[in-house]
């Protein structure tokens, strides 16, 4: 789907100078008037680009969310604290920004009859007893930020139910790409910092626990079919459907920096989950959506984009699928 699919619409994302928030505003604002609510705790101003309404405000505060959402047709809420270890450390607060604050974007969304998708995630699985992991599948959060994301996904399908409100819920998997940075950025980041310095790349327990990595544009475009699908109401696992084990994807990233970097390991994360794959048949077959950025591609795309732009020029496949 190519982003002027959504065309003349007036959209708020939320979080919106944040990681995935400030890609998808980029692929939003040529055709579209586009607000960010954002209180600029984890994003940069640097990602929104200049023809955007900025809204400096926190997404719990009702009179900055409601100042944003007046007259929006679209509301993407992206706008969280997606630390699991802050929310076990602090689980009050992280709750008051991932539950709280998004029953008002629900709420506003209601007023203003506007659309919403929601930025749900697989830790709303826990530990998964079979692979690859359906939407029907058992929901056993093992953090207060899987609680949080799992009941923030049960309030957004029952306010379709309830309010006949059109919203959907895209439960990210493990996402990767430019701009995954700072306390919050994920393995691949990490890893990558430590292979570009020739750091030892450390991995957490034996490196045998796999994970599924989908790349930002590949969820920015299931953003867009959300967006504008028929089937609301419903909950969609946004992954790639491909298994990759912690020790492949150090050798992998060692490879594409042409590191010298040793891979060693230290003791497991107390409670990490063992294995993760998404079953995301549902989303191709209802919202027509499939992956198409591997994880190789992905990764060479960000040891490139560093190299040759580093002050934050986009990989040419991110411009064409976004």
């Amino acid at each position: 789907m190519d982003s002027s699919a959504i065309r003349d619409q007036t959209v708020l994302v939320t979080g919106g100078a944040g990681f995935i928030g400030s890609h998808l505003v980029e692929a939003l604002t040529p055709h579209n008037d586009v607000r960010i609510l954002d209180n600029f705790s984890t994003g940069d101003a640097a990602n929104v680009p200049e023809d955007v309404t900025v809204i400096d405000g926190d997404v719990g505060d009702p009179i900055a969310l409601q100042q944003a959402a007046r007259g929006v047709d679209i509301i993407f809420h992206h706008a969280a604290i997606v630390s699991v270890s802050r929310s076990v450390d602090d689980p009050r607060r992280s709750n008051e920004t991932n539950l709280e604050a998004s029953l008002l974007v629900l709420e506003q969304a209601r007023q203003e009859d506007a659309r919403v998708v929601v930025a749900s995630s697989a830790a709303v699985y826990g530990h998964p007893d079979e692979l690859p992991v359906t939407e029907a599948s058992a929901t056993e959060p093992m953090s207060p930020y899987g609680i949080q994301k799992l009941a923030l996904d049960q309030y957004t399908r029952r306010y379709a139910e309830l309010y006949d409100l059109p919203t959907v819920s895209l439960r990210y998997f493990n996402a990767y790409g430019p701009r995954q940075q700072g306390p919050y950025s994920g393995v691949i980041s990490t890893f990558l910092e430590q292979a570009r310095a020739d750091e030892p790349i450390t991995i957490e327990g034996d490196g045998e626990q796999t994970r599924d990595f989908v790349h930002v544009s590949d969820i920015v475009r299931a953003n867009l079919y959300a967006a504008t699908t028929d089937d609301v109401g419903e909950a969609y696992n946004i992954g790639t459907g491909a298994k990759t084990s912690i020790t492949d994807l150090a050798e992998t990233i060692r490879t594409a920096t042409g590191s010298s970097s040793s891979i060693v390991h230290r003791d497991p994360r107390p409670g990490d989950i063992r294995h993760s794959r998404a079953d995301v048949s549902k989303a191709a077959q209802t919202l027509g959506f499939e992956s198409r950025v591997d994880l190789e591609r992905g990764i060479h795309s960000l040891v490139e984009e560093t190299r040759l732009a580093p002050t934050g020029s986009e990989p040419e496949f991110l411009e064409r699928s976004a």
